[in-house]
């Protein structure tokens, strides 16, 4: 893995090369041919988008997150295909060779470390952006997860993400007129923080005692002793992917997700804290007792009170069907803005009506024979269009809104059945 800031651009100028050659290629066949060549068709290609995805896959850290968060949230603004392929960045990553992964572990651990483990297994179990996860047993006794941050990821981070967010741009992997420069600042501050393993070792035990009285959940416990800044311990949890439950018996794919919705809403009103990386695979679920696994707390995220108090105002408005007040707490959040022209208001008031249907509904909401979630992804793109007053919101409510929209996307999956009035009620 690159992991000096001159061969991390090396990389990222290669694949800069590669994406101009075969520009270039394209434009000599279309003239060739007695045909117009546009900018936009010759960048915004298959071709192009598995060389974006498959190199930031390679160098990981932060060029692949960041890679990953645009993905995520320019993802329905894109042509199928490449979000498809854009997509790989979410579950795809190259691991270290074992001789660094060595220099790594004797970093943070001194030269004779492998003397604490009885058994330490060189092949992750998990490979993700900007570390790796293996199964260790120690001398004692313990069964352990070690997550490995990757070398020179906390140093490259800012360089990174200027360079990839450029480097999507000049590829047209992000559509004119979209102004990500918040969502980039953003993810620079974010990743400072989820590279800081024991600021995640401090959140890990933070949602473990918030959770401590319900055993539907379980949450790894932090072994402060082989944590550092960057390897983070935590007991092992056996566990099957989240989504393995798509073919359970609906009864229970019903129960995971209400209980997976009703966490959301105890992070935002009761915890103010909340994990805000959607990613399916921060979710196990163990089929012998029925808990779900709750891992990775590098992106926990805590909310000001007065913010899930807005949200309170926003949701009791909604469910009342009192427009003005939802108006009046959509400006306040940051939804909308004063100069916001009332066409587009309307829009946006209306596709967060149409949001509110599933709360609004009595009994069970079934997310599998819904198209709701097609009916607002065609209005969002359909108000996109209108580039000048296209808005980021605020970033909380931008975190905030993606972990929603992750969760929905796992109970469209699921085919589960919740009702959701019941869960949130009594947080209004």
């Amino acid at each position: 893995m690159p992991s000096s800031r001159l061969s991390r651009l090396a990389q990222l100028g290669g694949l800069a090369s590669s994406i101009a050659g075969n520009v270039a290629a394209e434009v000599a066949g279309q003239l060739a041919r007695g045909q117009r060549p546009r900018m936009e068709d010759l960048l915004l290609t298959p071709a192009n988008a598995i060389k974006v995805a498959d190199r930031l896959a390679q160098m990981r850290g932060a060029a692949m997150k960041v890679g990953q968060l645009i993905s995520m949230d320019a993802g329905d603004m894109l042509p199928p295909e490449l979000a498809d392929i854009l997509g790989r960045l979410r579950s795809e990553a190259h691991h270290m060779p074992v001789a660094q992964l060595r220099r790594v572990l004797t970093e943070a651990w001194g030269p004779h470390w492998q003397r604490r483990f009885e058994v330490f297994d060189a092949h992750p179990v998990a490979a993700a952006s900007i570390g790796q996860v293996h199964r260790v047993r120690t001398k004692d006794g313990r069964d352990l997860a070690i997550k490995v941050q990757y070398p020179g990821v906390r140093r490259s981070i800012d360089s990174d993400v200027n360079n990839v967010s450029s480097l999507m741009r000049m590829a047209g992997l992000v559509p004119k007129g979209v102004d990500i420069a918040p969502m980039i600042a953003e993810a620079k501050r974010q990743l400072h923080e989820e590279a800081d393993y024991e600021r995640e070792g401090r959140c890990l035990s933070k949602f473990g005692a918030l959770l401590a009285d319900r055993p539907e959940f379980r949450v790894p416990e932090l072994h402060a002793d082989l944590t550092t800044p960057n390897v983070l311990a935590m007991s092992y949890v056996e566990g099957g992917p989240i989504d393995s439950l798509a073919d359970a018996p609906q009864a229970e794919r019903d129960r995971v997700m209400t209980l997976m919705i009703g966490l959301i809403f105890r992070e935002l009103f009761e915890f103010r804290l909340m994990q805000t990386d959607p990613n399916f695979a921060n979710y196990r679920y163990a089929p012998a007792t029925g808990q779900v696994m709750l891992l990775d707390f590098g992106a926990t995220r805590a909310f000001p009170e007065d913010f899930a108090d807005l949200y309170r105002r926003l949701l009791r408005a909604g469910l009342a069907g009192d427009r003005p007040g939802v108006r009046a707490a959509a400006l306040e959040i940051g939804f909308l803005a004063g100069d916001t022209p009332a066409r587009l208001e309307q829009a946006m008031l209306e596709i967060f009506e149409m949001s509110l249907e599933p709360l609004r509904q009595d009994g069970p909401f079934d997310f599998g024979a819904s198209d709701l979630a097609v009916q607002m992804r065609e209005a969002g793109m359909a108000m996109a269009q209108d580039h000048a007053y296209f808005r980021i919101p605020p970033m909380d409510t931008l975190f905030l809104q993606r972990k929603f929209g992750g969760i929905y996307m796992l109970a469209t999956r699921m085919r589960a059945r919740v009702d959701l009035r019941a869960i949130v009620e009594p947080h209004l």
